[in-house]
């Protein structure tokens, strides 16, 4: 038998959850056909891959991403791919490049992602020729893409090309019949073409860009319940997944949602919520979300949070970090897009009597824990501040208060004053008990989005160090085998996804990574320039010593730190349609998936 590409003597891992074990792989036309414990036949095998003392497994699945608009100019989506991710969720948090136009993309995405608004315009005015989904998935695969790309549609999406941006995101305007109607048709449609699910948000914390509606919420915070009914009783009986943010200041939203969920006298609501994090502000909030999930299970739904599973460190350019908009002296100053007005607003006194009172109350739910001691500065043309905190500042500075030293270096030195602070996940231990919760998904990447405020892109990387490191302390809380189906099958199968493993027959999307370098590298960040949006330099990830091998489709797209030639050029990843369960179960107990016609 020939193979395309032997892969030989690594620790194997199939993504179920079974016990690893050291494999030969061979890999024909994009497929894993053969997993032995024999070496295999080599004779004219044009690749061969030595994993001696390696681990081979199946590719990460990312399923939060903001890749909508980085995928129509730099389809390789190579952030992601040299971290082993080899399949990606666009339309997350309402968002997606479906029905809208190119100014409406960019008032969406522009704020709410911190992606430069006038690039969002540019890339979707030059690449958009599809008028629906269906189309849409065409233009996707007429694109070299490098990983796979599975996509929800975003109901701030459907809702502003709708209705209008404007009257999307208006408290008094309510979508007539027809354009109910309407919604309904494009989610059909949406599934008809193999989304996975609907995406909507109801956070008010996200604004929207542009001029005409600017400082408004997303169109979907807009929706009143019986529209939501409608749409979500589409996808209660396509069984497909509803992903949502709740209203994080409204108790009965979150209720109302995670409800939704059961059922009851209906089926089931296939429900993904944003998100489980061990908040530093309110860090009771993190021992209810395991415990509601299981609650909810056991009723019948079927319900999920996602989770992060690595500290929520963030870093800001000025006072440019979106979680200024959860109060209202910070949204001011975002909303303004002028820097002198912004300045002039910053420096006024009455306006800092607001910033202090919002900073100080500490009550009420919020993401940020409103503590600039806790803030340190990172980059700054004073180099008497770097290494500080913005409270140490201001006591460095006679015992102003912490925010008025915050805002004095701000209008001192405007976006080239680089901060850092970590808002969640900040507990290891918290951490291992988040990733044994069965009602908790590893993926909460955003990548693609807020490209100067994070890098996740190596967040599966991260989680098996925090395995590994437990498991060699004598106090483990996963085995890698868990670990390991927690970030790729366990994801594909409940999305319905043809990813996530590495078995006979299954896509030969995998990574070949070196234990002994899953280590501090792994927490560094870099950065590096993006083309697609006039050279902004972004926050990356590198750690190619830990990642030596990287295939899409049987492809390797990366390898020994080098992208291969066709990364860029040619497609490897496809468009992962939404798939039924049929067949047996497997030894783990999942269920091979088989796409069938959504229609039939």
């Amino acid at each position: 038998m020939a193979y395309d590409t032997v892969i030989r003597n690594g620790r194997w891992f199939d993504g179920t959850g079974a016990p690893s074990a050291t494999r030969n792989i061979g890999i024909r036309q994009g497929r894993v056909v053969a997993v032995s414990t024999e070496p295999l036949d080599e004779t004219g095998v044009p690749d061969v891959v030595d994993a001696t003392g390696k681990w081979v497994l199946p590719g990460f699945v990312d399923i939060h991403t903001h890749y909508d608009v980085e995928v129509l100019g730099s389809p390789a989506l190579s952030e992601s791919l040299r971290h082993g991710v080899t399949t990606v969720l666009l339309g997350s948090c309402s968002l997606s490049t479906i029905h809208v136009g190119a100014t409406t993309a960019g008032d969406l995405f522009g704020r709410v992602e911190a992606i430069p608004r006038e690039h969002v315009i540019g890339t979707v005015e030059e690449h958009k020729t599809w008028r629906n989904c269906s189309e849409y998935v065409t233009a996707l695969e007429s694109l070299p893409l490098g990983p796979n790309v599975a996509a929800f549609i975003g109901h701030s999406d459907m809702r502003a090309a709708t209705m209008g941006l404007d009257r999307a995101t208006r408290k008094n305007a309510r979508p007539t019949e027809h354009e109910l109607t309407r919604m309904e048709s494009m989610l059909e449609e949406a599934l008809d073409s193999g989304f996975v699910g609907m995406s909507s948000q109801q956070l008010l914390f996200d604004k929207v860009d542009g001029d005409v509606c600017r400082s408004r919420t997303l169109p979907s915070t807009y929706a009143r319940s019986s529209e939501i009914r409608r749409l979500n009783s589409i996808l209660r009986r396509r069984n497909r997944v509803m992903q949502s943010g709740p209203d994080i200041t409204n108790p009965l939203n979150i209720v109302s949602q995670v409800l939704n969920a059961i059922g009851l006298v209906r089926p089931h609501l296939r429900t993904s919520l944003l998100s489980a994090a061990d908040i530093k502000a309110n860090p009771a909030v993190i021992n209810i979300m395991g415990p509601i999930a299981r609650f909810v299970n056991r009723l019948g739904g079927d319900f999920r949070w996602q989770h992060l599973p690595v500290p929520f460190e963030v870093y800001a350019d000025g006072i440019d970090l979106v979680i200024f908009e959860e109060f209202g002296s910070g949204a001011a100053a975002l909303h303004l897009q002028n820097e002198i007005q912004r300045n002039a607003l910053l420096r006024n006194q009455t306006y800092r009597r607001q910033f202090r009172k919002d900073y100080e109350n500490k009550y009420g739910p919020r993401v940020w824990h409103r503590n600039f001691f806790d803030a340190e500065i990172v980059d700054c043309p004073d180099a008497s501040v770097v290494g500080k905190s913005f409270g140490q500042v201001g006591v460095d500075r006679g015992g102003i208060h912490p925010v008025d030293a915050f805002l004095d270096l701000v209008l001192e030195h405007g976006t080239k004053l680089r901060w850092r602070t970590t808002i969640s996940n900040h507990r290891p231990e918290v951490l291992k008990k988040m990733a044994q919760e069965p009602g908790i998904q590893m993926g909460f990447s955003d990548a693609g989005a807020h490209l100067r405020n994070m890098a996740f892109y190596n967040f599966g990387l991260r989680l098996l160090r925090h395995v590994r490191d437990a498991e060699r302390a004598g106090t483990p809380f996963l085995t890698t085998e868990q670990a390991v189906h927690r970030l790729t099958g366990e994801l594909a199968d409940w999305y319905r996804i043809d990813a996530g493993h590495l078995r006979i027959g299954d896509r030969a999307d995998l990574l070949v990574l070196d234990p002994e370098h899953l280590d501090a590298s792994l927490e560094k960040y870099s950065e590096a320039k993006v083309d697609q949006y006039g050279g902004l330099s972004r926050m990356v990830n590198r750690n190619d010593d830990t990642v030596t091998a990287v295939y899409v489709s049987g492809r390797a797209v990366f390898r020994d730190g080098e992208f291969g030639e066709e990364v860029g050029t040619e497609r490897t990843g496809s468009f992962l349609r939404a798939q039924v369960k049929t067949g047996t179960p497997t030894h783990s107990g999942t269920r091979h998936l088989t796409a069938v016609p959504q229609s039939a």
